[in-house]
């Protein structure tokens, strides 16, 4: 008897998830980091012309879905700085921490990370700080800019068949830790 409720109760779950795959599909984060692996080509010249001229290199990109704040997507990922001002060459290396909202584009089929903003930058050497805390607005705006335009993850219909059909039957996205899923039904 209890092999056969065993049996009922597994077979019920099992039907319960196989029925969550036709109603969602779950992007992960670990999906969502290869995408930005793949996609990310952030490399921008910012400053102040006459003054200081930067080119920065954005790597190692790494995502953290509605771990930190709910419904918000936070990036971590290492800058390349190479200024030139009136004092010279320098090089700098930046940890940047972003945050930004996952926003779901049905027409593209892709997500996009709006409001995406500056929290945290450590500088090395520390004597760079102030020079680059003097540039945090325009690299503020540039990654702004750069992710508003660029997916961070694109729904392909050549994919898998729960991909495919999220494409076509996608209502939006909830964050959730650790994972975006797309809806099927309101």
């Amino acid at each position: 008897m209890k092999k056969m409720l065993f049996a009922a109760a597994l077979l019920a779950g099992s039907a319960l998830t196989g029925c969550n795959q036709l109603t969602q599909y779950t992007i992960s984060e670990h999906e969502i980091n290869q995408a930005l692996e793949k996609r990310n080509n952030f490399s921008k010249d910012i400053g102040v012309p006459g003054l200081a001229d930067a080119h920065i290199v954005l790597n190692n990109l790494s995502s953290a879905i509605g771990r930190e704040e709910a419904n918000k997507v936070t990036l971590t990922g290492t800058a390349k700085l190479d200024m030139t001002s009136l004092f010279g060459n320098q090089k700098a290396t930046i940890d940047l921490k972003l945050k930004a909202l996952p926003v779901f584009n049905k027409e593209k089929g892709a997500i996009y990370l709006q409001e995406m903003e500056v929290v945290e930058a450590k500088v090395q050497p520390q004597k760079m700080q102030s020079v680059v805390q003097t540039m945090m607005p325009y690299l503020n705006q540039s990654l702004r800019s750069y992710f508003s335009q660029r997916p961070a993850y694109v729904l392909r219909e050549d994919a898998s068949k729960g991909e495919a059909l999220a494409k076509k039957l996608a209502k939006g996205i909830e964050v959730k830790p650790g994972e975006i899923v797309i809806p099927f039904t309101d």
